[in-house]
């Protein structure tokens, strides 16, 4: 009598059954896993976010598609003083970016049909497209001293009769590889998009965390970091040309951008020819009316929320910044363990030697040593062994942790 859609149910694994068993027994956990912001020590301003929503205008509802105008226009002013203009009338709210991909998911989408995916990524997109009734294909992202997208394997996948994609999904920077799109690599995608109909959808809910040494590095190396697909594309970095201009969507949200997971907004920004973009607009408005899935107090308080965000997210970026540095400070010369070249984010990607399976070795460190972390196969690394690591917890904690680690690896 349910749906297909998903296998159910779903059986928890050794990993979550030993987590469970170590919180019943109230274990003192450290957690490399965090990726609540609200949950990792920072100082924020409650009183503030209180004032913030107490708009009186919260009493009253007033349902458009698309979001409240004024709240539209506190996206855009914030985008754009960060150098990424936008039209308040391409943007569209939504309550997550989980529920931005499901809408794009509907409005691009029929059931059966494929959307690509990156691989490695966050493997929520599983589940966002198979909900939606369509299926994941995956094009690789390698490394090489740096991440890059494998563009041979993307142009497979639009070969194939079998994955021929609808859309095609970018997290820039990446998640949890922290890399960030190319010139090179967005004129590809680009031109791929719009020869063969596809939609581009462009993740940047990281954006605000790039590394501005890894920007410098970009700039020196001949092929930057391109600015955020939001805005044209004169702000993507060259002219729009047939075949070129695909349907972009860029999502972002407070969750990321301002370190407010619990205020539950997101936007879609649309970008493209007049005409296709209107197009979309149109469809989008008819399943954003089916919703209405955003609360008045979240859309009266954006404008003010976005400021305090600033502050937030400034005391992200050092939190970062310091956990960066006591990694790399760990793991140079003489340790048997490296860290990944990342442009940005709010993650880590630790190599150690693959002498025996992730699996057994974060089992080993949360059973023995409280420490919690992904394995690299959470995300669909194609080879061991990898650990990802939040850069959120306080500075201590995660040092204490890392320490951890790296004994334990010693030891194997």
């Amino acid at each position: 009598m349910f749906s297909r859609r998903l296998r159910w149910p779903y059986p928890p694994n050794r990993l979550s059954r030993l987590l469970d068993e170590k919180r019943a027994r109230g274990a003192a956990l450290l957690d490399l896993t965090e990726s609540n912001p609200t949950r990792a020590g920072l100082p924020y301003p409650a009183e503030a976010i209180a004032a913030a929503l107490a708009d009186p205008g919260v009493a009253i509802y007033e349902p458009t598609p698309r979001g409240l105008a004024s709240a539209r226009a506190a996206v855009a002013a914030d985008s754009a003083a960060r150098g990424r203009p936008v039209d308040p009338e391409r943007i569209v709210l939504t309550a997550s970016t989980s529920e931005a991909y499901a809408i794009l998911f509907k409005l691009l989408g029929d059931p059966g049909d494929a959307v690509l995916v990156p691989r490695p990524s966050y493997p929520l997109f599983d589940y966002l497209a198979a909900l939606e009734g369509l299926r994941v294909a995956t094009y690789a992202l390698t490394y090489n001293g740096r991440w890059s997208i494998d563009l041979e394997s993307l142009e497979r996948a639009f070969d194939s009769s079998v994955t021929a994609p609808r859309a095609v999904v970018l997290v820039n920077p990446n998640n949890p590889t922290g890399s960030a799109l190319r010139r090179s690599e967005l004129e590809r995608l680009r031109d791929l998009c719009g020869r063969r109909g596809a939609a581009l959808i462009a993740d940047e809910v990281f954006f605000d965390f790039l590394d501005p040494q890894a920007v410098e590095r970009g700039a020196r190396s001949g092929d930057p970091i391109v600015s955020s697909l939001s805005g044209g594309s004169a702000a993507r970095g060259g002219a729009p040309g047939p075949g070129r201009d695909a349907l972009t969507f860029v999502l972002g949200g407070l969750s990321k951008a301002c370190g407010m997971p619990q205020m539950k907004l997101g936007w879609i920004m649309v970008d493209g020819t007049d005409g296709t973009v209107r197009e979309a607009l149109e469809r989008l408005d008819l399943i954003a009316d089916t919703y209405l899935s955003v609360g008045t107090p979240v859309m009266r308080a954006a404008g003010r929320l976005f400021e305090i965000g600033a502050g937030i997210r400034s005391a992200i970026i050092r939190r970062i910044e310091a956990n960066l540095r006591a990694l790399k400070d760990r793991t140079g010369a003489g340790s048997s363990c490296g860290v990944l070249d990342r442009d940005g984010g709010w993650y880590a990607v630790l190599q150690v030697p693959a002498i025996g399976p992730e699996e057994e070795l974060v089992l080993a460190l949360l059973a023995e040593d409280d420490v919690l972390i992904h394995p690299g196969y959470f995300f669909d690394f194609t080879r061991e062994a990898y650990l990802v690591l939040s850069l959120l917890p306080e500075t201590a904690a995660f040092e204490e942790a890392l320490g951890r680690i790296l004994t334990r690896v010693d030891r194997r």
